[in-house]
Parts: structure tokens; sequence; C-alpha cells
């Protein structure tokens, strides 16, 4: 194949405008191939296109990248042209799969080929006047079925493509249910195909697990004998298909009690869903008399004839702070049950300097309360979307919309960087000050920024040793950041949607994460690859938190579940219902043996890990509760949420009278003795609270973000 290029130098000038750019092109590539030094190539090309090559000097590297743009420009186009008939294609392809699909499952729905809704609606009625007629003793755990069956038949009328008539049915009867059920019809009704049945988490939620319904042997005999004597056989169809009935021997519950357990997607929690057993217990601490004590010189005999009047050395006393020996607790695991890092010298030092300072800790009970401080976020106009102290109250750390971290010292000594490494070679290592003479005095500022999300960061987390950061973003990554170099360290891929939560161990290495992808991940701090992954949520898992004692992960959802998940083995082994609205917030209290929960239904509802069992319900907040904590003497409980409200609770008094069994599942549902265990309301101006910290002195801080 030969090129011919006539008139470049002058010529006739009758050439058309195609000629033109041909020859311009040609120029272009001769000269990209003079600049790479590809001479060879070059001569040839020149050869062969009969160019001079010192016509390309009138080439200037600006028409050589407008070329390559054109060039590269066209062969984008061509390649998304194909991409987009191959996609065409797959997708007439998959559309018809689909359909196919969609119909198959939406006849599982339906499950007779002659369907009649009024059928269904007859025998609901039938129900429906079956429970309202029964014994008081009965009516409530009887109440409990109504509403599975009435969202059942809403799906098989929907499914039947009888949109207009599943909505009538559902208004007709819905003032039937309790309160807390309105909200999941409400989703319900917004449903306006039949094939989006098959992408709610709702519906997903009774498909992949049965309603589970907690009633007394007696009350379950009278509803089978319903269901059979008059013969409701669509009714005995979808409670053997979709309701589980976990039945007991006894009285049957009252009102009280049946709604203090009830709101979840899936009912009742199983009895069996809480056998096994959990080590709440915590794990014994490190021996500090040893890091602080001096190894002992060499024993020399007393009767040594060459010194006979040498006075005897006296030995090191020791601190009575540190001589205090940790019992060993039954109910806590084993200490290499998993597998923690092992303690260097610098961590036991931040052990013993936190230990020390927690021995002038104020005692907290009903006559004395703790002083409170409010940080208050002025002017932020990305918006706070979450805030986090550090163990030992020095710094301060919140995250924005605008995917931004920033952090603050809460105390004068400035945040400061490490030292360049030459300047780090010449440091003596042994040197007791060596933390501190690591870091570049000239670095100090009172706030530093993290950079590197793309979207909003919804949670911070402080490693226990003060020196890392972890926080979690809308981008479904969690990145870890160094407090020393002051950059983003590793970025942990694994979660498919926003992650919400994060939260390191107590122990450190270990943190745990969760996402609106429903799972909830374990992870450690030296691998890209989470270790566990929690599965069990019907939908997206929304807090976290870890145990004291590290062995244990308890997450909330908004599924209105709170599960408890061992770390050792990723299986759950505590599922606890009761509340009515998504799970906002969770804190362990400081003995390991309790968990608090806090939601968007406006409640505190205690549980007891030993059994899953709820305690007692707290209830003052009239808005979402947004954060928990415990004080450290575990004394006391504070609460605070979007109602600009902090609530501080008599825990010490509320574990005594569960101990002592003078309190029940159904104890303070009721709005006379609501405040028996409130010692306190502060409310703040007009700022709701992000966040709640106990230093170690126990004075309590306080994140909020003024509103005007």
């Amino acid at each position: 194949m030969s090129l011919e290029l006539t008139n470049i130098n002058g010529g006739n000038g009758n050439e058309n405008p195609s000629q033109s750019q041909d020859k311009r092109e040609l120029l272009c590539l001769l000269k990209l191939l003079r600049k790479y030094q590809l001479k060879g190539t070059e001569e040839l090309l020149c050869q062969e296109a009969n160019v001079n090559s010192a016509d390309l000097a009138n080439i200037c590297d600006g028409d050589v990248k407008a070329v390559l743009s054109a060039a590269l420009a066209l062969a984008d186009d061509d390649r998304n042209r194909q991409s987009v008939q191959a996609r065409a294609s797959t997708s007439v392809e998959a559309k018809a799969v689909t359909e196919a699909n969609a119909a198959e499952a939406l006849a599982k729905f339906i499950g007779d080929d002659a369907f009649d809704a009024q059928h269904y609606e007859q025998a609901y009625e039938e129900l429906r006047t079956f429970v309202e007629e029964s014994l008081d003793i009965y009516k409530h755990e009887l109440s409990m079925v109504l509403y599975p069956i009435l969202v059942q038949i809403y799906f098989k009328i929907l499914a039947s493509g009888q949109i207009e008539k599943a909505r009538a049915f559902i208004e007709k009867y819905k003032s039937d249910l309790d309160g807390y059920y309105i909200e999941g019809l409400f989703n319900l009704l917004l449903i306006s195909k039949p094939e989006e049945l098959l992408d709610n988490d709702l519906v997903s939620a009774m498909e992949t697990d049965k309603f589970v319904i907690r009633m007394s042997r007696d009350a379950h005999s009278l509803f089978k004998r319903h269901i059979q004597d008059r013969r409701q056989e669509v009714v005995a169809d979808i409670v053997s298909k979709y309701l589980h009935f976990d039945t007991y021997e006894g009285m049957a519950r009252n009102k009280l009690q049946c709604v203090a357990t009830a709101g979840s997607h899936i009912g009742d929690a199983k009895r069996q869903d809480n056998k096994i057993r959990v080590y709440y217990g915590l794990l014994k601490e490190v021996d500090f008399q040893t890091l602080t004590t001096p190894a002992p010189a060499p024993e020399e005999e007393d009767d040594d004839p060459d010194a006979p009047d040498r006075p005897k050395k006296k030995k090191p006393k020791k601190d009575p702070l540190l001589s205090k020996k940790s019992k060993s607790d039954p109910n806590a695991p084993a200490i290499d049950r998993i597998p923690l890092p092992e303690l260097k010298d610098a961590d036991k030092l931040l052990k013993l300097k936190a230990l020390r300072e927690a021995s002038k800790r104020l005692p907290l009970n009903k006559d004395q309360l703790p002083s409170a401080v409010f940080y208050t976020i002025l002017n932020s106009m990305q918006g706070v979307t979450c805030a986090e102290i550090s163990d030992d109250s020095t710094m301060l750390a919140c995250g924005f919309g605008d995917s931004t971290v920033r952090i603050w010292s809460l105390t004068p000594v400035k945040l400061r960087a490490l030292k360049e490494a030459d300047a780090l070679r010449e440091l003596d290592k042994e040197s007791a000050d060596i933390n501190a003479r690591m870091l570049d005095e000239r670095s100090g500022e009172m706030t530093r920024s993290f950079l590197g999300h793309t979207g909003p960061v919804y949670r911070c987390a402080f490693a226990p040793e003060m020196n890392l950061l972890l926080s979690c973003s809308e981008d479904s990554t969690i990145r870890l950041w160094s407090l020393l170099t002051w950059s983003c360290v590793v970025t942990y891929r694994g979660h498919v949607y926003p992650v919400w939560d994060v939260r390191f161990a107590p122990h450190g290495y270990y943190f745990v994460s969760c996402s609106y992808d429903k799972t909830a991940r374990l992870w450690a701090t030296d691998s890209n690859q989470a270790l566990r992954v929690f599965v069990g949520h019907l939908s997206d898992v929304d807090c976290v938190q870890f145990h004291p004692n590290s062995n244990y992960v308890a997450t909330g959802s908004s599924d209105r579940t709170v599960r408890l998940w061992d770390a050792l083995t990723g299986q759950s082994v505590r599922l606890m219902t009761g509340h009515k609205g998504t799970v906002s917030s969770l804190a362990f209290s400081t003995c390991g043996r309790y968990l608090a929960s806090g939601a968007v239904d406006h409640n505190i509802i205690i549980w007891d890990l030993s059994t899953g069992s709820l305690v007692t319900t707290l209830l003052r907040h009239t808005s979402t509760v947004t954060t928990i904590t415990f004080s450290r003497d575990g004394t006391v409980l504070a609460a605070a949420g979007l109602d600009n409200n902090l609530t501080l609770w008599d825990f010490h008094k509320l574990t005594d009278d569960y101990l002592s069994n003078q309190i029940t599942v159904s104890h303070h549902q009721d709005e006379n003795d609501e405040d028996v265990y409130l010692l306190r309301t502060f409310p703040s101006k007009n700022s709701p609270f992000v966040t709640l910290h106990f230093t170690r002195r126990n004075l309590l801080m306080c994140v909020g973000l003024f509103k005007s």
C-alpha cells in the first residue's frame, strides 16, 4: 500500500477541504513520530507519502493534540455505539427472562388459579369478629395474628393486579391494628405495581422468615379450633406458610406484655434464638504492678564476712492502686478465645495513665449528678453528620456532608505530626519520652482536616491508642487515618452500599462496620478483607457497637430488631424485639451484661444479654434517640436525641430492682411511673445532640449542631 500526498508546497490551490485535512493529519503524525524519536518509521512514511520532512516546521504541538483528541473521540464513539447495541440486545433478552420470573413469582403469591379477592376479605372479616368476641384473657394474644394475615391477603390481591381493591382492603381494616404497624402499612400502600412486591423489604422479610407470634397454648388451641370449625382454608393456608407460633404453658399475656416485645418485621423472637450461652463478663486486665516495679537485683548473702555492717536494702513499696488484683469473672470468655494483639509498652503506659486518672473519678448517684459541658458546632454550612470524642477526651472528630473529616484538639496541646525521616533516625530509640520526641513542635495546629471520601461521612471512631481514626461514608468505603502522619493509611472496600456506622474494638486491632446492604462486617486493621460477615437482618443495619470484652458485636437495624453476634463464630446468639421503629443507637453497660438501645420510636430499651430478655423500657424522649452512653462507673445512663433534651437515668437502681425481681417486662409502660429512674433532664437551647461522652473522671461531654 502506498500513500500519495501532493500539492503540499503550494501547487494550483484547487485541493478540496477533505484533502487538506488529510494532509494536516499526516503531518501531525510525522511530528509525533519525530517527538518520540522514531526516526526509521518517520523516514519510511515520508518516503511513501512523498513528503519533505522540512514541512513539519509549520505544525505545532497544539495541532498534534487536536488531531489526537479528535481520533480518540471518534474511537470512543464507535466503542459506545457497539456497547449500546450489545446492551440493547442483552436488555431485550434479560427483560424477557425477568418478566417470566416476575410472573412466576407473582403466581406464587396468589397460589390459586381461581383467585377470589372477595373470598379472602370475607375470611378476614370472620377472623376479626372471632378475635373481638373472644375472652379478654385471650383477646390480646389472638389479636397479634391480624397484622400478618392482613398483610398477606393484601399481597395476594395486589399480585392479582387488583391494585385499587388491595388499597381499599388496607384502608378498611388498618384502624384495627396497633399504631406501630401503621408505618409499615403506609409503605405498602406506596406500591403501585404488582412487580414492586418482589423488591420490597417487608415482603422479602415475610418470605424469608415466618412471622413469629408468641402465644399461650390455650390461646393457640382456640385459634386452631376457629380456623378448622369455620373451614377457613384460605386463612389456614396463610398460617401454615407464613406464620410460626412459639407456644408456652401458662397464662396468656396481657396487652402491655404483648406490646412490649412486638413491632419488628418478623414478629417476636423465638426462644431458641436466645439459647446459646453468652460470655458477657470482662477480660482480666493486665498486671500493671509488674510494669511499674523495677526488676529485683540479684540476691546477695546476708552473712557476707567482708561487710557485716552493711544495711539491708529496702524492698520497693507497691502502689496500692495497682496492687488490687482483678477477680476472675465466671461469665468472662477465655483470654485466648479470640486472638487479641499483645500490648506494647507504650500501650501499657497509656492504660496505666488511664487507671491513675480513673482513681480520681467522681462517684455518681441520684444525689451527685455529673457536670455536663456542651460543644456546639456553629456556622457549619456543610452539615455535621457525626461526631466522636477520643477515649482520653483530648480530641474531637466530626464528619461532614461534604465528605470531609475534621479533628479538633480539646486541650491546649496542639495536633502535631511526625518529624521528617532524617530527623527520626537521629533520635535515641531507648529514650523514655521517645513518643514525644518523634513529633515536630513546629507542625502543631489546633485543627486538621482529612480529605478522601467522595460522599457524606456518617461515622468517625478513634482507636483505643488514639493514634488512628476510622471513618465510613456514603461512598461504601471505610478509611483508616493516621493521627501521626495525618494521612489515609488504608481504604477498606467490601460493602456495596453506604456504610452507616463503624466502631473500634475496646482492645484495638479489630473494628466492625454496618451498611445499607443489610450486613455488618468484622475487620482487622492489617487486612483489607472482612474477617466475618454477619448476615441475618432483613433491612439495612443502622448502628453497631463492640462488647467491652471484644468477643461480641451488637447491631441495630431498620427491621426494628437488635442482634448480638459472636465475633469468633459469626453466629447470631441473641435476637431482641421490642422497638417500634428503626434502631438508631446502642451502648453496652460497663459490666457487659446489659445493652441499651435507642430508636426512632423515641424509646430506650434495656436488654439482659444473659437471657436476651427485655428488662425495661424508658419513656421520656419525644423524638429519635440518637446517642446513648454509660458513666465510667456504670451507675448512670445518659441519652439524648433530636428533641434537644439530655436525660440521665439511675441505672444502678434499675439493675438492683431487676435482679430483685421488682420489675417485669411490662413495668414502666404506665405514664404514672415512667419517671421512677429519671434523675434529671437537661434541655439545650436549639441544638440536637450528636454524641455523648463520659470522661475518665465522669464529666459528661456533649456535642450538638446549632439549628437556627
